[in-house]
């Protein structure tokens, strides 16, 4: 397949890379006591979370990152923390779009992934691979500086999850040959949506200490096992 139909618009990824700054210094405002950040410090978490999926697709990829290959990341992105911070106490109550921006952001930047993976002769499966990381990888630089518990490692939402749910619609399609564009729509629809759903029914992956106790359980018979 003609690997110039996987070039990612310029637009399309500012596009993303916003949304990220937006999202991050969301996050980032919301904290209150002793983890509260001035305004350099939210503008550094929005810009992390814009531009950390693209540089750890980049450097997987062993490519020049993209946000240094151009004059408009970094001030859209820093532009799109700004607004974040303006954004938060209007949307302080309206958690439901928060989820929903992350779940876009995560949506995007794992189709972006993957498809620069394909398009670069790289297997399906480590394409996939490469979609997911591109996707969680703000967030986990995020947490990083942040000094918090990195999110896709513990009990959460489906984070990593619902990316690599998308990531592999795209690189499924992508053997049939279904157009990039499209495609990539239903990968960022399909991370979006479970992504979504998984935050409002409280749906995650099953805690690995509960897995571990009933294995003890069942071993030694030393404590009851609970069966729901």
């Amino acid at each position: 397949m003609d690997t110039e139909q996987f070039t990612i618009p310029l637009w399309l990824e500012l596009t993303a890379v916003g949304l990220g700054g937006i999202q991050g210094a969301l996050f980032a405002s919301g904290f209150r006591g002793e983890r509260r950040l001035d305004l350099l410090g939210v503008a550094i978490i929005g810009t992390v979370m814009g531009l950390g999926g693209g540089l750890i697709r980049d450097l997987m990829l062993g490519l020049p990152p993209a946000s240094l290959q151009s004059e408009w990341y970094l001030p859209v992105v820093v532009v799109a923390a700004f607004i974040g911070m303006l954004l938060a106490a209007p949307l302080q109550r309206v958690n439901a779009v928060i989820v929903g921006l992350d779940a876009l952001v995560i949506g995007l930047f794992g189709a972006f992934g993957t498809s620069k993976a394909l398009s670069l002769g790289v297997p399906i499966i480590p394409s996939i691979f490469v979609g997911i990381c591109s996707a969680v990888g703000g967030g986990i630089l995020r947490d990083m500086l942040m000094s918090l518990p990195v999110s896709i490692m513990h009990v959460g939402s489906l984070y990593a999850v619902a990316a690599g749910a998308g990531c592999a619609v795209l690189a499924i399609l992508h053997l049939f040959d279904v157009p990039i564009f499209i495609s990539g729509l239903i990968a960022v629809a399909v991370t979006t949506v479970i992504r979504w759903l998984a935050v409002i029914f409280d749906v995650s992956l099953p805690e690995q200490r509960m897995l571990y106790r009933r294995k003890v359980a069942t071993e030694t018979g030393l404590i009851p096992i609970v069966r729901r």
